[in-house]
């Protein structure tokens, strides 16, 4: 048995953060049912075009779901959302500002009808102060937490290359829906939990936040290099770069004994202790660029290995899709799209006794007819809703 099996969840979602904790309950065996627009469905969908016609960003967030298209404006169609929401385990909302309260969706009102509910609420800035009616994408969110301040070049700050403000997001969502559920199965009570963008890049940011706070410095930018620790990060080689890294004393002695063969080094003042590693990192990385700059990557890596000093490829997204780690661990499977077959990752957590669900991505509305079917709606029901627009 799955650990969310039999369970149901609704889900009021858009974009990346809320999919990507639904998808993981579903994942998990939960019978997820996102509610779309009719017609265009979760504004997602048209992110991108890039997997046979079908946009990459929906693939991954919402397999093993099925999709409900419901007009919540359409008193049929609310009929519909309340009597899903009174059967389900889970609500799963991130809507616009104020939006879920105008829908009469709050976990006040929705807990006088299903007191066992759990209510995740996820928004950008939190639903107090003044900034809750701001509007918060990801990019915004990495922006306005600081966390483009640190990432990028001494230059150029820049972005974080990934939704990372949307993925904490989604990660939290999930982790504080599984502990509401673990309560409940002990009170037998629901709850409400709320998340926010922000707070979720705020958590990531504590150690810059403490730095620039009680010392006076902010981290500086240093793209493939560590702010704190040296060496720890990309040194070039005769073909291509190879990520290093050493966390004490201990690995520094061995780096400068068994890799670099000078073991003088380990004892130089300007390299000494972490604090002048860090100050003359420039003479550092020279240092051992030097020492590399007649070997292959290959040949740096398999040294690094010999002495046990943490090192990685600078993989390019198509070496991880053929990374042969994943390969050799059977991580890969199949599933179904509109478009055909996909192949994704199995998801990082996983049970010995049980494999991961990996339903099939649904298209705009897919399961409309069925799910309210299960909950009364007769076909004809169906047929006059579907006319009018609603579903």
């Amino acid at each position: 048995m799955r650990p969310m099996e039999g369970m149901r969840v609704i889900a009021l979602e858009h974009a990346v953060a809320a999919p990507l904790c639904t998808r993981h309950l579903a994942d998990l065996g939960a019978d997820v049912i996102k509610i779309e627009r009719p017609g265009e469905g979760d504004f997602a969908r048209a992110y991108d075009d890039y997997v046979n016609g079908i946009c990459s960003h929906f693939i991954w967030l919402n397999r093993g779901k099925r999709s409900v298209t419901l007009d919540v404006k359409n008193q049929d169609a609310r009929s519909a959302l309340d009597k899903l929401i009174a059967g389900a385990d889970v609500l799963v909302q991130n809507l616009a500002p104020g939006a879920a309260a105008r829908l009469g969706l709050t976990y006040e009102a929705l807990k006088q009808v299903n007191p066992k509910l759990v209510v995740c609420d996820i928004s950008g800035y939190g639903e107090s102060g003044p900034f809750v009616q701001k509007k918060a994408y990801d990019l915004l969110i990495q922006a306005e937490s600081g966390l483009i301040s640190v990432t990028g070049s001494a230059d150029e700050p820049s972005r974080v290359g990934i939704s990372i403000a949307d993925i904490a997001t989604g990660m939290y969502a999930l982790t504080g829906v599984l502990s509401a559920l673990l309560r409940r199965s002990r009170t037998g009570e629901g709850a409400n939990v709320k998340i926010a963008m922000l707070d979720a890049l705020g958590e990531w940011m504590t150690y810059p936040m403490l730095r620039h706070a009680y010392a006076g410095s902010a981290p500086p930018r240093v793209p493939t290099n560590h702010p704190a620790i040296a060496p720890y990060g990309a040194h070039r080689t005769k073909d291509v770069q190879v990520i290093l890294g050493l966390q004490n004393e201990r690995e520094w002695a061995t780096f400068c004994i068994k890799v670099l063969g000078q073991p003088e080094v380990q004892t130089d003042p300007r390299f000494a202790t972490q604090g002048a590693r860090r100050q003359n990192r420039e003479a550092l990385t020279t240092l051992i660029e030097d020492f590399f700059s007649t070997m292959t990557s290959v040949e740096v890596a398999a040294l690094l290995d010999q002495a046990g000093i943490a090192n990685g490829r600078l993989n390019e997204p198509i070496d991880v899709w053929n990374h042969v780690q994943f390969e050799a661990r059977d991580k890969w499977r199949e599933i179904n799209t509109e478009a055909g077959p996909v192949r994704v990752l199995l998801p990082p957590v996983q049970f010995t006794d049980q494999e991961a669900a990996m339903g099939d991505v649904p298209s705009v509305g897919q399961h409309t007819d069925q799910v309210l079917a299960e909950i009364g709606f007769t076909r004809e029901k169906i047929a006059a809703m579907r006319a009018a627009g609603a579903i």
